[in-house]
């Protein structure tokens, strides 16, 4: 927080959990002038048991927020949040894709919404409990994965504009998970050994399929499953219960060697299945791309096509109107739609994408 002088205003945004709130405490015990911020994002009767920003949370970051004597506001952001997040994600799967929410909420509300917010407090500064460094380079802030591997979650924060990396900061990002617990506890803070947040917050039970089946009833009806030659081998009960590289729940049996999801063809409410070695890919088509550090001509990378995978090598080629095309190195199993494609370059995030679809490792290689 060195390019910011002691005594600026930053505000917070508070969930309720342990991260968030040793954010807040580690900042104020800095001396900065502290704000803490928490959005309802939905009906406390919405979130599941581990979820974040329920009704608990929200009166456990008032608790923080009174024992560290600083001002705390809760936002109503519950419109937004149903609009840019939950019908998104309703949405993705109708288009047979697998969405992150999570990415959604960081892009839609948390840093586009709760930035305009931050700066009518007055905040120099919106901080975060996110596991990301932010690291000042020549052209200005850049985004780096977190210094823990095992908690880093750049992956998520891809869509960051650069504007919005500039006013943001991540206190977080050199730290342990067991180091922020230790500090939780040190300085007191009544949620010091509160449980992570688990999966996808609004959604009960994590019966995802109920929250679309509500919201868009046509991608819960039934349709075939089908081999790679169209061949009927079963009946499913909607697509939405179906993602690339899903094997258990086809219910099928009897086969030569086991099946999985392939594709989904939405307009014949089709779920394709085949070999394991079918799910291989070698290129990815994305649209949307954001890019952190920009580039026009091809340049090789590591990149990640899940959440909890590794980062492989491969060459990003960008291409017009967002979009870019990445050719893998080695092939990568289950590349989904609707999950994302990020970029990275000794740790730094320079960018990444939606993924529109994959080639299979033997079609590219034709």
């Amino acid at each position: 927080m060195t390019d910011l002088s002691k005594g600026a205003r930053i505000v917070v945004a508070m969930s309720g959990g342990v991260d968030s709130s040793v954010t807040a405490a580690l900042l104020k015990r800095q001396g900065y002038d502290v704000v803490g911020v928490t959005l309802q994002l939905y009906p406390g009767t919405v979130a599941k048991k581990g979820a974040c920003c329920a009704g608990k949370d929200i009166y456990d970051a008032k608790r923080v927020a009174e024992a560290l004597s600083i001002p705390h506001y809760v936002l109503d952001y519950e419109s937004r949040f149903r609009k840019n997040v939950i019908e998104d994600f309703a949405d993705s799967y109708a288009r047979g894709e697998t969405p992150i929410p999570c990415v959604r909420c960081n892009e839609k509300v948390k840093f586009a919404d709760l930035l305009d917010t931050a700066r009518e407090l007055g905040g120099e500064a919106l901080a975060t409990g996110h596991y990301v460094r932010r690291v000042m380079g020549a052209s200005g802030a850049q985004l780096h994965a977190a210094a823990d591997p095992a908690r880093d979650q750049s992956y998520f924060l891809f869509a960051t504009t650069q504007a919005q990396l500039d006013y943001l900061r991540f206190p977080l990002g050199d730290m342990e998970k067991t180091d922020v617990r230790a500090l939780a506890a040190e300085l007191g803070l009544i949620n010091a050994d509160k449980p992570d947040s688990q999966d996808i917050c609004f959604v009960p039970e994590g019966r995802y399929s109920d929250i679309v089946k509500k919201l868009r009833p046509d991608a819960t009806r039934p349709g075939e499953i089908v081999d790679q030659s169209g061949q009927v081998l079963g009946q499913h009960d909607g697509i939405v219960h179906f993602t690339i590289g899903q094997r258990k729940g086809l219910g099928l049996s009897g086969n030569a060697e086991p099946l999985f999801v392939l594709s989904l063809d939405v307009l014949k409410a089709q779920v394709v299945v085949g070999p394991r070695s079918a799910l291989a890919a070698s290129a990815i088509q994305l649209r949307n791309v954001n890019w952190l550090s920009a580039s026009d001509a091809p340049f090789a990378c590591a990149v990640k096509v899940r959440s909890m995978r590794p980062p492989v090598a491969a060459r990003v080629t960008p291409q017009a109107d967002g979009a870019a095309r990445v050719e893998l190195m080695a092939a990568e199993d289950s590349v989904a739609p609707g999950q994302a494609c990020v970029f990275y370059k000794d740790g730094q995030v320079l960018g990444g994408g939606w993924i529109q679809r994959s080639e299979p490792a033997q079609q590219a290689a034709e």
